[in-house]
């Protein structure tokens, strides 16, 4: 190939390094490590290349590409669920993860070739034209047809500079911050040099300032609380087999429930996988006797409901001296949870234990005990933070601890369980509210609340954590602004500086 057919296509492998660059500051595979500078470096690369683009269509195509390697190569553990778990041949299972990318990687293709298109002479106006595209872009996937962020670009700031944000804007905000940051760093490159120190003097006034950061103030809620963390290892291909699996869950997590001595015991999302009509007799009573009745609580992952009134991913709360509580899942995984319209055909070629369940509220009460607010959520709804923040509407009825309850066995000793880690850490940092985690394979662990992880049992081990949080009290900018408003100031600030950049571009093409 000569030199002209080599400049014409290198920009196309280039800009999937960078997406797969992108997808392993998130979490790098083997550590888990979540590294910011990878990410700001990976995106200023896209940025670069954008700028060189011939033309916008170009540009789309490459942010595609982009994009597609990025998010192809954060969640590619969905083949797992889908082939080993699911049956579904490994070629059809491989393009479904593609065709999500795809489909999800528009977002991103659109934001790209429209920052191209409106780019112009003014840097400032390119930098924020770069910024509000790209947080667009993480908000359309974080919402639109049910939403599924996972993997966003902020969450690979749970330990840099930039966390110091997090109570302030949330991960989106950081999403927008650090675009701007790369964007800076991008076009300084090809600018003159006193426009070139200008923009790395923004970069870095950035950083600095959100370094020097502290996230709103709180105070300690209550005594610490004694927790102990179950973690089953149930193998996923047995989980919700008769004969092997559901002996066994009922087994183990019966004996550790009746040893637990600490204030409360959590078991992880279905951690019963079966409704209380099924259980043997006199199982789900001796449960119950054993929390209403002792000096202990538990927290308990298990499908509830019937026939008529349909199902609910729930966690049933026991404590002594009061009725039980009760949480039902309100973000339901699509394929998963609800099969959408049109796709049955799609997993009637898996075997999945798949069904469509019944969504519980926003904001449901938390479950009290020992001063404290427990707040349970289930496996990926603490992707969701603006959900997660109307419970925050009320101070005085505000969480003091978050309770995660998982199972992401579904796909293996992978990243995945490092990527919702640091999902988790983000919330934390978010909310300064420590978070409780029981999966059934990991990572079941405790972060503080400036989220920092405290206690963290090996994954894929059967086994309980013991440990101490310490619940806290005050609220969040981020939970104030977006208990009342949710995500809408940032899709604000997104659609301001693209209508006057297009407005500036109006004024030019009638001049």
């Amino acid at each position: 190939m000569n030199r002209a057919g080599v400049r014409a296509w290198w920009p196309w492998p280039a800009a999937a390094a960078a997406g797969l660059a992108h997808a392993a500051s998130i979490a790098v595979p083997g550590s888990g490590r979540a590294l910011w500078w990878l990410q700001i470096a990976s995106l200023a690369a896209l940025a670069w290349l954008l700028a060189r683009a011939p033309g916008w269509r170009g540009a789309a195509l490459q942010g595609w590409v982009f994009a597609i390697a990025w998010l192809a190569g954060t969640f590619w553990w969905l083949f797992i669920s889908m082939h080993v778990y699911g049956g579904l041949a490994a070629p059809l299972a491989a393009l479904a993860v593609l065709a999500l990318a795809a489909f999800l990687g528009s977002y991103y293709a659109f934001a790209a070739g429209l920052w191209r298109w409106l780019s112009g002479r003014s840097p400032a106006g390119s930098l924020l034209a770069f910024g509000a595209l790209w947080l667009l872009a993480e908000l359309m996937r974080a919402r639109w047809f049910t939403g599924f962020p996972w993997g966003a670009s902020g969450y690979a700031h749970v330990g840099g500079p930039l966390a110091a944000l997090a109570p302030w804007i949330g991960v989106y905000g950081i999403s927008l911050v650090v675009a701007v940051v790369a964007a800076a760093l991008a076009l300084a490159a090809r600018l003159p040099a006193a426009r070139a120190a200008w923009l790395a003097l923004l970069a870095t006034g950035v950083g600095v300032t959100a370094a020097h950061l502290t996230p709103s103030s709180g105070r300690a809620a209550g005594p610490p609380l004694s927790v102990t963390l179950l973690q089953g290892n149930i193998p996923q291909d047995e989980k919700f087999e008769p004969g092997s699996g559901v002996p066994l869950a009922l087994r183990w997590y019966a004996e550790q429930m009746q040893h637990a001595r600490t204030s409360l015991v959590v078991a992880p999302e279905t951690a019963i996988p079966l409704l209380p009509q099924q259980l043997p007799e006199g199982y789900f009573r001796a449960m119950v006797d054993r929390f209403t009745q002792g000096t202990e609580a538990a927290l308990i992952g298990m499908p509830l409901g019937g026939l008529q009134e349909g199902y609910t991913n729930s966690v049933v709360g026991l404590r002594p001296g009061a009725a039980a509580y009760r949480y039902d899942k309100h973000h339901l995984v699509p394929f998963g949870e609800f099969i959408p319209p049109f796709f049955r055909w799609f997993t009637d070629l898996m075997n999945i234990p798949l069904g469509d369940f019944n969504r519980g509220p926003v904001g449901q009460a938390s479950f009290e005990w020992q001063g404290h607010r427990l707040a349970p959520n289930v496996c990926y709804e603490d992707l969701f933070g603006e959900e997660l923040a109307a419970r925050f509407v009320d101070p005085a009825l505000a969480p003091t601890i978050f309770v995660n309850a998982s199972n992401i066995g579904w796909f293996g000793n992978t990243v995945a369980i490092d990527q919702h880690l640091h999902i988790t850490r983000m919330r934390a940092l978010e909310f300064a509210r420590p978070v409780i985690r029981a999966t059934n394979t990991g990572a079941t662990g405790i972060v503080d609340h400036e989220g920092k992880v405290t206690h963290l049992l090996e994954r894929f081990t059967r086994g309980a954590l013991v440990g101490e949080v310490r619940g806290q009290e005050g609220v969040t900018p981020f939970a104030w602004w977006s208990s009342r408003l949710g995500l809408w100031p940032l899709w604000l600030v997104g659609v301001a500086p693209v209508l006057g950049a297009l407005a500036r571009l109006r004024r030019r093409g009638a001049a």
